[in-house]
């Protein structure tokens, strides 16, 4: 449909998803699958217009108006120009559920938790950055995993964020603001999380950035014929997300200590590693992502 609307109109521009900024001298249709054309005035007559009408939907931008200073992050990160005096800030990336909240309505819920008016720019109309300046007046920054569940039963929607760190300097806001995004959809791909933090984030992005046979062989020196036990596994990854306390491990797997204990010992036997030690468990850590991968 989309090429024979192409070959009737020429100015016709076409996205799959809807994007953050559109020609708003060109009069905007959504199709039956949620895909956006948008085709010049001069080219419409009433006719097309009212045959358009039958099977497209008429789109008028949803995205909020951006305040001056979201123009001004926007130009930042999307040319080599940056403000002169540093600042303290971080990019945080959020994922919404397709057309089940008005914009307007998620940015005004953010201001007030915030309690006062915060960028956003959008990526599209369910992926954008919060841009959080760091206050010194406050003894405590938001812990989005403190509040997301506050979030999601306020708005009723499953929203998803990916924390950056805090960055001290303007210098280099573009390439920052490109790390953030791609750990995001990284993050967001292996990950259910609904907060995933950037520091949390780096062995997956590690992994991604492995040469593939490494990836492959990895799980074969470090894991060897425990990389087959589903169960060990599941009882490893627990272990690791309970910072190596067996005792905490155990009553999430709903096990006895001694039999958590029994089986990092199995394993220690077998391949002489052993998961209590940072650096050992952290081998092992990664050894289980690239299997999962």
């Amino acid at each position: 449909m989309i090429d024979n609307l192409k070959a009737y109109f020429p100015s016709l521009e076409h996205y799959t998803t809807i994007p953050a900024k559109l020609n708003n001298s060109l009069k905007w249709f959504l199709t039956s699958d949620s895909q956006l054309v948008g085709i010049h005035p001069d080219e419409l007559q009433e006719k097309d217009l009212l045959l358009l009408s039958t099977f497209l939907t008429p789109y008028h931008n949803l995205f909020p108006s951006m305040t001056e200073e979201e123009k001004q992050w926007k130009n930042w990160i999307h040319t080599d120009e940056y403000p002169n005096n540093n600042s303290t800030f971080r990019f945080v990336y959020f994922q919404l559920p397709s057309k089940q909240i008005e914009l307007s309505a998620f940015k005004s819920a953010i201001n007030q938790l915030f309690e006062r008016e915060v960028p956003i720019l959008w990526e599209n109309e369910q992926e954008g950055i919060i841009i959080e300046s760091f206050n010194r007046e406050l003894e405590d920054t938001i812990s989005y995993k403190e509040i997301i569940d506050i979030l999601i039963s306020d708005l009723y929607i499953n929203i998803r964020f990916f924390v950056g760190p805090y960055f001290h300097s303007n210098e280099g806001i573009k390439k920052y603001y490109q790390q953030i995004k791609a750990g995001a959809k990284l993050s967001f791909k292996c990950s259910q999380l609904q907060v995933i933090t950037f520091l949390e984030a780096i062995p997956h992005i590690l992994v991604d950035h492995a040469d593939s046979s490494f990836n492959k062989d990895l799980p074969n020196l470090i894991l060897q014929e425990f990389q087959d036990d589903k169960e060990f596994i599941t009882m490893m990854e627990v272990f690791f997300k309970s910072n190596l306390n067996v005792s905490v491990a155990a009553k999430k797997l709903y096990m006895h200590r001694n039999s958590l204990q029994y089986r990092i010992d199995k394993y220690y036997e077998k391949t002489g590693i052993d998961v209590r030690i940072f650096h050992q468990a952290l081998t092992v850590y990664l050894a289980i992502l690239a299997l999962n991968k």
